[in-house]
């Protein structure tokens, strides 16, 4: 059913500044095909080697930044498709970009490709080439970046080290094991040759949540990655495989892990043996909200240890792995309300990461070890987050919600995006208010997309916004308000300046 504002959203849109930019929505972008639905479900068939995505592969890497949003919009014009153009991008960010040394920074170009699709799919029709666009002049500028410092490039595969297709499974996995670059990657492309996406995706999930090194990025990398492959298809797999696989073994100049007790890796080890003293019936329990509570208070103080124990202990006494979620999930939240920066948020993103993998995961070791893994991860966030400044002790069970909230008034809604730009715990109040009161998700989560549009300055605006309007429908009703409340200490407010592509793509496409 419509919300009652419904037909008041575009005078809300006008008053709090994000559509002053074209009566189209996007100014100069209007005069690009509107993107359909059906043309943003994308199939991986339609998308195939020598279908002129080499070209525009070629043509993103070799064209000046300040010509390439024009250039591109008249391919489109020509016929270029979205579909065509999300899998260049990735292909240009995976041969241009190197995972080191670290999976963050500059990486995000990559990163951030299936977060800008995510935000292209649940926009409104006039907003949709927006987010690739800008996910096109960020490659551009990190690869500008590359280029200045290393000149670095993904390196020809060595075809003479390729293992056949009968070794190349455990060839990878003893060099994943070992953290052998050299072997890894070579085996990687053996194993892309000869085995299909599911059983890539079974070994390098969990791999990707095997250490606590780049705060997250590399189950978020898994994530990404494949889902990415997913749109544009197999066929693309193999340097982007490449890639995924050198990020994951990044060990950040230390000792080789294989050879040593590094902190970063002791948890995996640990839980190797803890999730065998799980019952076979680990996944039959009943969902109990003060479980997730219990949870959430727990991993405020928690040991990384004593947290995967906790998760053992209640999942054996017949909790449901759904509250465990919820309880992460929350806590995530939770932590970027007490310090909201980029360890908060990127609690928020891994979570998100690696509750994707548990979801499509098939084999029962992978989906126990993901689940203990991110509740260890927690705490190690947590104590990354106190050496950065001081934490805050707000409880997100603590949220005061005003009594004099409307959630049927637009004005309502004004008020809670402006004050996400002047104070975040009185947005968020506002928004638990608000929802608690009748106030229809969808509105908060459209106009929010659209402030990620038209104010998003970074990668991790895309990527949190994405990850968190999509958790919102992965959390347990009875928490569903909390946590879209939570959103606010990371999204983008009405008072906040607008980003510099519009005006770029504006002049650039006139």
């Amino acid at each position: 059913m419509a919300s009652k504002i419904e037909f008041d959203r575009r005078a809300f849109m006008a008053r709090v500044g994000i559509c002053g930019i074209g009566a189209s929505g996007l100014g100069s972008f209007g005069t690009l095909p509107l993107l359909t639905a059906a043309e943003l479900e994308l199939d991986p068939l339609q998308v195939r080697a020598g279908s002129g995505v080499d070209h525009l592969v070629t043509l993103l890497e070799t064209t000046d930044r300040d010509d390439l949003l024009e250039v591109v919009a008249q391919r489109i014009r020509a016929g270029t498709t979205y579909r065509e153009l999300l899998a260049a991008l990735l292909l240009a960010g995976v041969r241009n970009v190197q995972p080191r040394p670290s999976v963050g920074f500059k990486f995000h170009s990559v990163l951030v490709v299936h977060s800008a699709h995510l935000a292209a799919v649940g926009s409104p029709i006039e907003d949709r080439w927006l987010p690739l666009f800008w996910a096109i002049d960020y490659f551009k500028s990190t690869q500008l970046e590359e280029a200045s410092k290393t000149g670095w490039q993904q390196a020809p595969v060595d075809e003479s080290r390729v293992p056949r297709p009968s070794q190349a499974k455990s060839a990878l996995i003893a060099a994943l094991d070992n953290w052998d670059v050299e072997a890894a990657d070579v085996a990687t492309v053996g194993m892309v040759r000869s085995a299909g996406a599911n059983a890539m995706f079974e070994l390098l999930c969990r791999y990707g949540a095997r250490d606590f090194r780049s705060i997250g990025h590399k189950a978020i990398y898994v994530a990404n990655g494949f889902r990415t492959l997913q749109c544009i298809g197999w066929q693309y797999a193999e340097p982007v495989m490449r890639s995924l696989v050198f990020a994951l073994l990044n060990h950040n100049g230390e000792p080789n892990p294989a050879n040593s007790d590094l902190t970063p890796d002791r948890d995996w080890r640990i839980n190797l043996e803890r999730e065998t003293t799980l019952g076979a019936a680990w996944q039959d329990g009943a969902r109990e909200p003060v479980a997730t509570r219990e949870l959430v208070e727990a991993l405020r103080t928690a040991s990384s240890e004593a947290a995967s124990e906790l998760a053992v202990e209640m999942l054996n006494r017949g909790v449901a792995p759904q509250s465990l979620w919820d309880g992460i999930l929350l806590a995530s939240g939770e932590l970027l309300m007490q310090q909201p920066g980029i360890i908060g948020l990127h609690s928020v993103t891994t979570a998100n990461a690696m509750h994707y993998a548990y979801r499509h995961a098939a084999d029962d070791q992978t989906r126990r070890l993901l689940l203990l893994q991110n509740c260890a991860f927690l705490p190690h966030f947590r104590a990354s987050a106190g050496g950065r400044g001081e934490l805050g002790t707000d409880s997100i069970f603590n949220i005061e919600v005003p009594d004099d909230l409307n959630p049927n008034s637009v004005e309502q809604l004004e008020e809670i995006f402006a004050a996400v730009s002047s104070h975040r715990k009185v947005a968020a109040a506002k928004v638990l208010g608000w929802l608690q009161g009748g106030g229809v998700a969808e509105d908060f989560v459209s106009v929010a997309r659209r402030m990620t549009f038209t104010k998003g300055r970074d990668a991790h605006d895309y990527k949190f916004s994405s990850a968190v309007l999509e958790d919102y429908a992965a959390v347990s009703p009875e928490y569903r308000s909390l946590f879209l409340a939570l959103s606010v200490f990371n999204l983008r407010g009405s008072g906040d300046r607008d980003n510099q592509l519009i005006e770029r793509a504006q002049t650039a496409l006139s």
